[in-house]
């Protein structure tokens, strides 16, 4: 039987008993994974999607952070098909206070799309009043990413009343076998290292509060900054098991009077190979502690990410800078061999809190 228990869009009227709109399941991830990678390649060839990690999002843990639908044609009696692929999808996170991710895709077929996308777009209000509600603010900055070259996208978002703010710059830079022995070591008085961990493999606590206090404290005078608690990030990491990959994180620490402290922390991930690249590193986040900023900390943080990756044979290391970097940080990563493959922009709305039908008990 099809999820039909949620509170669903109002379509236009001219699409009524055509097209209608259900919980997704996990006969969608195979056809949804399909959608997106054909929405991508038309301005990415290369692009992939991680069906493990769309499942995760349409069924499994990622799943309770989200209210999301999916879009299919109807039957006879105007119910949801359950034999057909879906024609669209789309996606809200509670990212975290004040905050909401939005994520959608709609196929090119899909019948009269630009009034279906404005009315996926007011369901997308509807939901982000009653995530702030929740949360106890008064609007939520409703956010959405796309690549520069995809125009139409652009267009749906711009439609339905979203502002382009910020560009980020994706680099990638190449890994040779010999550099598993080479790279920038660390100043003196500085030093960096993989977080602890016990024989099971899961990392020491404290080094996990570790890592969470220097990325939050070094992004607080960076763009669109917010507060994630240490629970937020934990439950993040436990949704999302490609960003908890701890041998992929180190911390750098620089001493003073004595004692070796926290400067700095870097959180990286394995990026699936594809048919023209081999096997990558992708560094998630990268934060320097203010108090330790000009002493060489995220070179070395670099150094040790690039020597790992040599050292498991990967062919290059990717990451994703903000264009308008306070720090910089594009610049250091030039001077290190990176160069940037592509862009995308952050498009922000926001939506006022409200008494949301969707947490309302029904009515006789």
């Amino acid at each position: 039987m099809p999820l039909t228990d949620h509170f669903p869009p109002s379509l236009p009227a001219s699409l009524e008993g055509r097209l209608t709109t259900r919980l997704p399941s996990e006969s969608d991830v195979e056809p949804l994974a399909g959608l997106l990678a054909t929405a991508q390649r038309e301005h990415t060839p290369e692009g992939i999607v991680d069906e493990d990690s769309l499942r995760s999002q349409l069924v499994g843990l990622k799943s309770w952070s989200r209210r999301e639908i999916v879009v299919v044609p109807a039957a006879a009696d105007g119910s949801p098909t359950e034999d057909e692929d879906p024609l669209a999808w789309l996606a809200l996170e509670d990212r975290a206070r004040g905050r909401t991710d939005l994520q959608f895709v709609i196929a090119r077929e899909a019948p009269e799309r630009e009034a279906l996308a404005a009315a996926l777009m007011e369901w997308a209000v509807e939901v982000g009043g009653s995530f702030a509600r929740h949360r106890g603010v008064e609007s939520t900055q409703m956010s959405c990413d796309t690549y520069e070259l995809d125009v139409d996208r652009a267009s749906l978002l711009r439609a339905a009343g979203y502002e382009m703010v910020r560009t980020w710059l994706h680099m990638r830079r190449p890994v040779t076998a010999d550099e598993a022995d080479g790279g920038p070591e660390p100043r003196q008085g500085t030093r960096v290292r993989p977080v602890h961990r016990h024989e099971s493999g899961l990392p020491v606590a404290q080094d996990v509060r570790t890592v969470h206090r220097m990325l939050e404290e070094s992004f607080a005078d960076h763009w669109g900054s917010y507060r994630e608690s240490f629970a937020e990030f934990v439950q993040r990491l436990i949704e999302t098991p490609e960003e908890a990959a701890w041998d992929h994180w180190w911390i750098a620490e620089i001493e003073r009077e004595e004692m070796w402290l926290p400067a700095g922390g870097l959180v990286a991930a394995r990026m699936p190979a594809t048919p023209a690249l081999g096997e990558g590193t992708y560094l998630e986040y990268l934060g320097v502690h203010r108090s330790a900023r000009g002493h060489g900390i995220a070179k070395s943080l670099l150094g040790a990410a690039i020597r790992d990756a040599a050292e498991r044979g990967r062919t290059h290391v990717d990451l994703e800078v903000d264009a308008d970097s306070p720090t910089g940080a594009d610049g250091l990563y030039e001077s290190m061999g990176w160069a940037t493959h592509e862009r995308t922009q952050s498009w922000h709305s926001s939506a006022p809190a409200h008494a949301s039908r969707l947490l309302e008990p029904p009515t006789d």
